[in-house]
């Protein structure tokens, strides 16, 4: 191996014949998760046990951790990511998905007829489907950014935002292949032409560090179960604070205020808890899911997203460096994310690389044209070996 790294494989739970290489569609369970979930499980069990304040502690806690994620990205004496006060747990909302978390931004941004929503090309589908509804409603139109042959993600966005864009829609990197996109001049140019901005955070939130404070967004929203390393189920929004008091998609009656008080429930109240916390889900409190991304969070923060970023970045330098030198008709992403990577092979070729990787226990995920290549801290140098050798070995 030309260049080796800790890696964090005995807090996963990943088994040694397993080189696994899709945290990007879903991430490999930590030990510490598993157990906060069983844990749960059995405290469910006993619902009696179970008293008012934990129908929010455990939700305020989460916020908390979320909140910091959203922060500067700055590495505090422990270690640590440490949050600015703007990125603070007022601004989280808890949701299920970024389909929820997209419909609050919907729901919040105006937009007329003859303006336009931008979007990527292949982009995430939840995202684009949203803005079409929306571009439905308006009268407004969907413009896609597509890439000439050698052009970055980030020139071509910086080309199409003009005076009749509305809402800029973008990811930091591209979903199907990791593409890098420099959010911080996007987010310029989006703010001097007038736009709002939605960033999907899904696949770079818990590896490449974001600071809310600096970009201005309007909405930012993830995923839990990709590189926060939570459960299925547990999303985030980030929501700036103009937009707080906006109209949330449900009316649910934990996220009123005085919804601590259990016996004066019946005393409806029309206000709202403060910050973000009126966008957040209906059944927010997921008894059995909340320890576990809380747990998973935890985590995160202990690493730090920048040195995540970090060790990531040289798993994938590896892969890249390698497969580029054996000399074969294969292309990598030349700026892509640290930690995903898109391989393309000769056409005709990716179902038999595809097959042969999974016949090794190798598993990467196919994803538009590319083999999106997405390891975790549980990868080892052994993992890359058997990565690289098997897709050299298949064609």
């Amino acid at each position: 191996m030309a260049v080796e790294w800790d890696s964090q494989r005995d807090l996963f739970e990943v088994p040694d014949e397993i080189a696994y290489f899709n945290a990007a569609s879903l991430s490999p369970v930590l030990h510490a998760v598993r157990a906060a979930g069983e844990a749960a499980l059995r405290q469910r069990a006993r619902p009696w046990e179970i008293g008012e304040d934990d129908w929010f502690a455990g939700a305020e806690r989460l916020r908390s951790l979320a909140g910091r994620l959203f922060g500067s990205g700055k590495a505090g004496n422990n270690g640590e990511e440490q949050g600015t006060e703007d990125s603070s747990a007022e601004g989280i909302a808890l949701v299920p998905a970024t389909s929820y978390g997209f419909a609050v931004a919907a729901a919040n941004l105006s937009i007329t007829e003859r303006q336009q929503i931008l979007v990527l090309a292949d982009e995430y589908p939840s995202g684009v489907y949203t803005w079409r509804r929306l571009a439905e409603r308006s009268g407004a139109s969907i413009r896609t950014v597509t890439r000439s042959p050698g052009q970055t993600w980030t020139d071509a966005i910086l080309a199409e935002i003009d005076d009749r864009i509305a809402i800029v829609s973008v990811p930091n990197v591209h979903w199907t292949d990791g593409g890098l996109i420099d959010i911080e001049q996007v987010a310029a140019r989006t703010h001097a032409a007038g736009s709002r901005l939605v960033i999907d955070a899904s696949q770079s939130l818990g590896v490449m560090p974001l600071d809310v404070a600096a970009l201005r967004p309007d909405f930012v929203v993830s995923v839990g179960y990709k590189w926060l390393l939570g459960p299925f189920g547990r999303g985030y929004l980030w929501v700036a604070e103009e937009h707080r008091d906006g109209r949330p998609l449900e009316e649910n009656w934990i996220v009123r205020a005085g919804s601590d008080d259990f016996a004066g429930l019946v005393d409806y109240r029309d206000d709202y808890l403060p910050g973000a916390r009126r966008y957040d889900q209906g059944a927010r409190t997921l008894f059995e899911l909340t320890p576990m991304a809380v747990a998973a969070l935890e985590q995160v923060l202990a690493w730090g997203p920048s040195r995540i970023a970090g060790t990531l970045a040289t798993i994938t330098g590896d892969i890249a460096a390698r497969i580029s030198a054996a000399g074969l008709d294969v292309t990598v992403a030349e700026l892509h994310g640290p930690h995903v990577l898109g391989v393309r092979v000769p056409e005709g070729a990716t179902d038999q690389v595809a097959a042969a990787l999974k016949k090794a226990n190798c598993f990467v995920a196919r994803r538009g044209d590319a083999i999106r290549v997405s390891p975790h801290l549980h990868v080892t140098p052994a993992d890359v070996d058997r990565l690289v050798t098997t897709l050299i070995a298949s064609l």
